[in-house]
């Protein structure tokens, strides 16, 4: 977002009243969509029993929601600069009101996936007007506090989502099981959009770019085409025409980089500026976002599944063991960007990959050492040694991947950031299907069930280290010593959320 936006209002929203009144309202939403995203994990179990659902459709009703959130990233935030960001806030908001109802309502796994493709869209309306509306509310002295509260809410997202879902999960509210944890949404959403429309100020861009639909849908189709056949492939026995279609996607993003090409040399609004991906430090950097993506995506929904399925644990039980581990990543992310960055540089970040590495190697070590009899305690251990690993990455990547980015394309930049993380979350997601049920067989009995499901966890960490090993490697282009910020546009999306899968 260009800092010459224009409000349309008075500046600052009108009284500090208002204006502190906009920064909640935009706030609880975005902590709306961060719970959204951590909470269904923690539900998987019960929707799987009660509404029926394969395990492929579990990992479309994860994979859709960031899929459908990556694909409108940059085209909400358009929206926003185009229409004005109060106007699209307020339909996102809506729309994601409306979505949680319709999860809340599903009749079949079926109508569940589509609206969780249809609460990821919302998501994507809404999520990018947050940052957008706060720097056109707020004067410039005042938004590194506001930045900071920012920072906190990701960070209470993180801990509360899944201690709620499983709260929620546990008490059965009304016999709802598993759907108050979308039906909670209800009243958020409802009073959001009231509040809103009352004290959120209105503002545009001056110069906002067009939209790229067709870019858009080329990056949604070439992903479906490769997604689509790694999660379904397991259970149709893995079919010709899957291999033809992830090789199609190949295809799909050859003719998304050549339109592209054109978009950008047309009219200078393409939704992937290429240009981007001749500073080696960017290329690089958005290649350890996509990879570390792909990581998050397949360790969150195995662990789970491990938890619940694998050790029989209860919804809280398996919310409580991950605490450590929320906690250990807020902790070591805050150390990161304050004192250790400034100090080491680039070797902070690869720290982190090999620290969580570590801790993922310990992690599958305990699994086969105590076997099914393992405890969260014995737990413990890994998780805070991956949090604290993970720390070390999330907070200062996007600072290292921007520092060589022109300042005319920090927006343009920030927002693909954004998108590939989620892009590779989703794809993560869909490997799941390679890398954990690949290893399970279709016909187990109730005592092989246990077994089965912690060897297949032990063996999808084999591959999460791996990745992680790659990206340590990666690394190696990023900026020895990365810049503290970059100044420029503001990027009309949503902070990271690589916690949050």
């Amino acid at each position: 977002m260009n800092s010459t936006d224009t409000t349309l209002g008075t500046a600052g929203g009108g009284t500090d009243r208002r204006r502190w009144f906009a920064l909640a309202i935009v706030m609880t939403a975005a902590f709306m969509d961060l719970v959204d995203v951590t909470i269904v994990n923690i539900a998987i179990p019960s929707i799987q029993r009660e509404a029926g659902a394969s395990f492929s459709q579990i990992q479309w009703i994860t994979a859709g929601y960031a899929l459908a959130f990556a694909a409108g990233l940059i085209t909400g935030g358009r929206l926003g600069d185009i229409h004005g960001r109060k106007r699209i806030f307020l339909v996102g908001i809506g729309g994601f009101t409306v979505a949680s109802a319709l999860c809340g309502l599903a009749v079949n796994p079926e109508m569940l996936v589509a609206s969780r493709f249809l609460q990821g869209g919302m998501a994507a309306l809404m999520v990018p007007q947050v940052l957008s509306i706060v720097h056109a509310t707020f004067p410039a002295h005042e938004r590194g506090k506001v930045f900071g509260l920012f920072g906190a809410v990701v960070g209470l997202g993180a801990v509360s989502g899944p201690l709620l879902g499983a709260l929620l999960t546990e008490w059965n509210l009304f016999g709802w099981e598993w759907r108050s944890i979308f039906l909670i949404n209800l009243p958020v959403g409802v009073a959001g959009l009231i509040l809103g429309s009352r004290f959120i100020s209105e503002s545009k861009a001056p110069r906002a770019l067009k939209l790229d639909l067709v870019g858009v849908a080329l990056v949604t189709l070439g992903l479906l085409m490769l997604l689509y056949p790694l999660i379904r492939g397991r259970e149709l026995d893995w079919p010709v025409w899957g291999y033809v279609s992830m090789a199609g996607s190949l295809a799909v993003l050859a003719v998304l980089v050549a339109y592209e090409k054109r978009k950008a040399a047309r009219d200078g609004s393409p939704l992937v500026e290429l240009s981007l991906f001749r500073v080696k430090s960017f290329a690089a950097g958005i290649a350890v976002q996509t990879v570390f993506g792909v990581a998050l995506g397949v360790f969150f929904l195995v662990w789970t599944l491990y938890m619940q399925f694998g050790l029989g644990w209860s919804p809280l039980k398996a919310g409580l063991t991950g605490v450590p581990f929320s906690i250990a990543v807020s902790v070591a992310a805050g150390m990161s960007v304050q004192k250790l960055v400034p100090r080491f540089g680039r070797r902070v970040l690869q720290a982190g990959a090999l620290v969580m590495a570590a801790g993922v190697l310990l992690y599958i070590w305990e699994s086969g050492h105590y076997g099914l009899a393992i405890e969260p305690w014995q737990m413990a251990l890994p998780l805070v040694v991956m949090g604290v690993g993970m720390g070390l990455i999330v907070a200062p990547l996007t600072d290292a991947i921007l520092s060589e980015v022109p300042r005319e394309h920090a927006g343009s930049a920030s927002g693909l950031i954004n998108t590939v993380q989620q892009m590779g979350n989703a794809l993560g997601l869909g490997l799941v299907s390679v890398v954990f049920f690949g290893t399970i067989s279709d016909h187990l009995r109730p005592e092989q069930i246990g077994p089965a499901f912690a060897d297949a966890f032990q063996n999808a960490l084999g591959w999460v280290a791996a990745v992680l090993g790659a990206i340590f490697l990666l690394m190696f282009a990023l900026p020895k010593r990365p810049a503290q910020h970059v100044e420029g546009e503001q990027a009309p999306v949503a902070a990271k959320e690589p916690a949050l899968v």
